[in-house]
């Protein structure tokens, strides 16, 4: 493969179809919000395992190694399947194929019943591979819906409205279905056949509107030879493409810390900060509305600043969330001695979810955006791959690095990870050329 010209998308896609590929995000919400973030981490940890004398330490660890298991699998064939979807144009045969798998895997988790603890990991295994894999097959679409100028505002869009379709995935559940009790578990255990049907429904229009562009290659070849020989090719090339990968290694770090907050940080609230039921619930609506104002607001300033300097200050905004959220219960008793209030450690952990939330919403839509611009329009599905591989891996390092560290120190104390995760990604970002990476990916073309 060689460097030559090639002409980069220049118009927008319809708006039907940028909504029908933004779609998707609002539908996979339910299962990233209700089932990994916020109902059924909690329902595993506290009710499924259980505190079994050591402070939930046993069920945290089981609860990182099922997601961790997940995420290594998404590592070894992210890219596998990026390089075939990519040589016979089907990408979207592979989303459906992943949407539902997720959609009938998620719907099983009714049968998980306090102690069910293998089939709980099985089944978390199974939905969270899928959920994760169509995640990397949707992103692929985006370098082909408008201009490198406009991804940082689509893949904005297509954020704000996840979290949107998590607000109304998050409502339902709050209202009909309860607490992650055991008294409540006939009501609760509900939350997986809901949350499948929510994405089943809601991520129609992907399938109506979202369109395939790419031309098949030549049929007859079996497919673990595509993606072996590409993937291999791909590899040998990512030295020409050395901002992206420069910054696959950024993402690596950064994601490790953003998985560990999307797997723990409702575990925490439970288990550190101690909320009752109403402010678990009104985090549920603050995460969501501030995430939503994150992706939107930071995808359109990234298209003014840059996408690298946009993301760099979401890695900024992580750290001061992670330094609050570590430090929420000392503050609370130190703000109470110091200016005679009463507040409660739940009280103002419901501020630092704020930052949490606008640091969710931006670093996701930043890094999505970037990989993006740095993509050759005819290699967007296998190099989505390996962003996928690089947020997947990152997942398992990070999760497996909490669940581990939190045995020994403490949730609480484990939580600093993140500040020097983040922070190391952005002393990595450092060397990424953004320009240099654009001029890349438009001059790429295979020979």
């Amino acid at each position: 493969m060689l460097p030559a010209s090639a002409t980069p998308v220049a118009t927008y896609a319809s708006r039907r179809e940028i909504f029908g590929w933004a779609m998707f995000d609002f539908a996979n919400q339910a299962y990233t919000l209700l089932i990994i973030t916020v109902v059924f981490g909690e329902l595993f940890t506290t009710v499924i395992v259980g505190d079994r004398g050591d402070g939930f330490r046993l069920a945290n660890f089981l609860w990182s190694l099922a997601l961790a298991t997940s995420y290594l699998m998404v590592v070894v064939t992210a890219p596998l399947c990026g390089a075939v979807m990519d040589y016979r144009a089907e990408k979207k045969r592979f989303l459906l194929i992943s949407y539902l798998a997720t959609v009938a895997t998620t719907a099983m988790l009714y049968f998980v019943e306090p102690g069910f603890v293998v089939v709980g990991l099985l089944l978390i295994v199974l939905s969270n591979y899928a959920y994760s894999m169509g995640e990397s097959f949707i992103a692929a679409f985006l370098p082909e819906l408008g201009p490198p100028s406009a991804l940082g505002k689509i893949s904005g869009f297509g954020w704000a409205l996840g979290y949107i379709g998590g607000l109304f995935a998050a409502g339902f559940t709050l209202v009909v279905l309860g607490e992650a009790t055991a008294d409540n578990f006939e009501r609760i255990r509900w939350v997986g056949p809901f949350a499948a049907g929510f994405f089943l429904l809601a991520a129609i229009p992907t399938f109506l509107w979202l369109k395939e562009r790419g031309t098949p290659q030549p049929s007859g070849v079996a497919y673990r030879h595509i993606a072996q020989q590409r993937v291999l090719t791909t590899f040998h090339e990512l030295r020409y493409f050395k901002d992206l990968s420069i910054f696959l290694v950024s993402l690596l770090f950064s994601m490790a810390g953003v998985y560990i907050i999307i797997a723990f940080a409702f575990i925490y609230g439970a288990q550190v900060i101690g909320w009752d039921e109403s402010v678990r619930n009104i985090m549920f609506i603050i995460v969501q509305i501030t995430a939503a104002v994150g992706a939107l607001g930071f995808g359109f300033l990234q298209d003014k600043l840059g996408a690298k300097r946009t993301y760099q200050m979401t890695l900024a905004l992580w750290v001061t969330a992670i330094v609050a959220i570590w430090g929420t219960p000392e503050l609370t008793v130190w703000a109470n001695s110091r200016f005679g209030w009463h507040w409660q450690a739940q009280h103002v952990f419901l501020v630092v979810g704020c930052l949490a939330g606008l640091s969710l919403g931006s670093s996701q839509s930043a890094s999505r955006a970037l990989v993006g611009l740095f993509s050759p329009l005819e290699k967007s599905a296998e190099f989505f791959g390996f962003w996928g591989l690089a947020n997947k891996l990152a997942g398992v390092l990070g999760i497996v690095m909490l669940g581990v560290l939190q045995t020994l120190i403490g949730l609480q104390a484990s939580i600093l990870l993140c500040v020097g995760l983040f922070m190391i990604a952005m002393l990595i970002c450092a060397g990424v050329n953004e320009r240099r990476g654009r001029e890349a990916a438009l001059a790429w073309k295979s020979t």
